[in-house]
């Protein structure tokens, strides 16, 4: 698999994964292509810094990007949704980083308050919390994250 930072004629910057470059180039050709974010089909690849993977930045748990399609209108109503969802989590919830599994754990086990909680976990972390009974659920990732 190849990874592509990809930009748009509008300039919305976003990135494309490939079995390879024919397979880009396939695709562009087709055009095949669109931006996830305005939809155009005019996609060019921009300049990129080689992936050297050296002892001292390897991570075990790296985050996931994903790639996303040209946004129809559906799409659109789709991630307008997510967004309110989110916003009435963060407003009506604890952020707490981090710590989110442990404290998971201490409103379930009833060692602190009962309260809608958010933050970050691990995806092993996450698997834990659920073999362990404890309800938990991913908070969407909108295209405005990796920014």
């Amino acid at each position: 698999m190849i990874r592509y930072d990809l930009i748009c004629d509008q300039g919305h910057e976003f990135d494309g994964w490939f079995r390879d470059s024919a397979a880009y180039d396939s695709q562009s050709r087709r055009g095949l292509l669109s931006c996830a974010v305005c939809g155009s089909a005019k996609i060019d690849k921009q300049l990129m810094a080689p992936g050297i993977m050296v002892k001292s930045n390897r991570r075990t748990e790296a985050p996931q990007k994903m790639v996303a399609g040209p946004l129809d209108p559906r799409a659109r109503a789709m991630l307008e949704v997510m967004r309110e969802m989110r916003k009435t989590v963060e407003e009506n919830a604890e952020y707490v980083g981090d710590r989110f599994a442990e404290e998971a754990r201490r409103i379930h086990f009833e060692e602190s308050e009962k309260r809608g909680i958010y933050g970050e976990a691990t995806q092993n972390d996450a698997r834990a919390l659920i073999e362990e009974g404890i309800e938990v659920h991913p908070l969407p990732r909108l295209p405005e994250d990796g920014n």
